[in-house]
This record gives structure tokens, C-alpha cells and sequence, in this order.
């Protein structure tokens, strides 16, 4: 978006996003959460309980987790990966106590990781929309009324049900 190689992008709703994109509204709502070990004394995605120290909790470098986490947690020590899949391998291998990013993609790291677990609950969420480049602000209003007729006629909804997509949910 930023070089003018894309017209468009669907993605979160991040605050930096905003300062370099315009968004219609948002579409969809997924959880964040935690990978941890399937025998992990960790069952809780809230950040009171995770914030322990001698905790280790992996992040992908440069995602909004890695930057909402630098901030939150006080005891527990932050450790990047370069990957979210790396981050599974290292739940997996005990490097870490946690892996932490969204519930779509914990669910699929979690398929493909023999020994690992996401806990039921979260400890926020992503809200994603639709997005185009700063000074094309003529287009919000096609967007946003694109965004609501999807979701009126349950097209989202669809998508998500055929791609299996868990931890997320239309915005009603």
C-alpha cells in the first residue's frame, strides 16, 4: 500500500494501519490467544495469569502481539520469533511457555504441532476491514457499503463456515 503497489488490502484495524490506510468498517472479529504446551499449568488467555515471572512469551517479530504484549506484560519476558510457525516449534520444544497471536492461526499452528493446546478464552481481538491507500478517501463510502451488504447477505459468514475459520466472528 505504502509504494502504491495495492489498491486495496483486507486486514486489521491496527491504530498505525490507520495513520497510512482509510477503513470501511470492520467485518471481523478474531481472537487473540495463546499456544502453550498440552500439559502447560497455563489454561487461561487472560494476562493477569500469563504475566508471571520466569514466564517466556513468544511473539512473531513485528506483529501487533509482539507490540501490545512489549507493553502489557511487566514480569513475564517477551521473546521474538521469526515466524508464527517458529513460534509453535518453540512451544513445542519448551523455549518458551506461550505463543501468543491470533486464534485463526493458533488453531492451524495448533493442527500441525503434535503436543500443543490453545485455551478457550482470550486476551483481546483483531477487528479487520477493508482498506485503501491515504488520499483515495472518494472510495470509504463504496467500501463501507460493501462491507454492510456482505455482511447482510451472511457472505462473510459463509466464507468463514467454508474455510473452517475458528476463533473469529462476523461483526454484527
Amino acid at each position: 500500500m505504502k509504494a502504491g503497489n495495492a489498491d486495496v488490502a483486507f486486514t486489521n484495524r491496527t491504530a498505525a494501519r490507520q495513520k497510512e490506510m482509510d477503513f470501511g468498517p470492520a467485518y471481523l472479529l478474531i481472537e487473540l490467544g495463546f499456544l502453550v504446551p498440552a500439559d502447560s499449568p497455563i489454561t487461561s488467555s487472560d494476562l493477569a495469569a500469563i504475566d508471571q515471572k520466569g514466564r517466556r512469551i513468544g511473539v512473531a517479530a513485528g506483529s501487533t502481539s509482539e507490540g501490545t504484549l512489549s507493553r502489557e506484560l511487566k514480569n513475564a519476558e517477551v521473546v521474538r520469533a521469526a515466524t508464527n510457525q517458529d513460534g509453535a516449534a518453540m512451544v513445542a520444544a519448551g523455549e518458551i511457555d506461550a505463543f501468543a497471536t491470533n486464534k485463526a492461526t493458533l488453531f492451524e499452528l495448533a493442527a500441525r504441532t503434535p503436543g500443543v493446546k490453545v485455551p478457550s478464552d482470550r486476551w483481546g481481538e483483531e477487528r479487520h476491514g477493508i482498506a485503501i491507500p491515504k488520499g483515495r478517501e472518494q472510495g470509504v463510502p463504496y467500501i463501507t457499503a460493501f462491507t454492510q451488504d456482505v455482511l447482510a447477505q451472511g457472505l462473510v459468514k459463509a466464507a468463514m463456515d467454508r474455510a473452517g475459520l475458528k476463533g473469529a466472528k462476523t461483526v454484527e
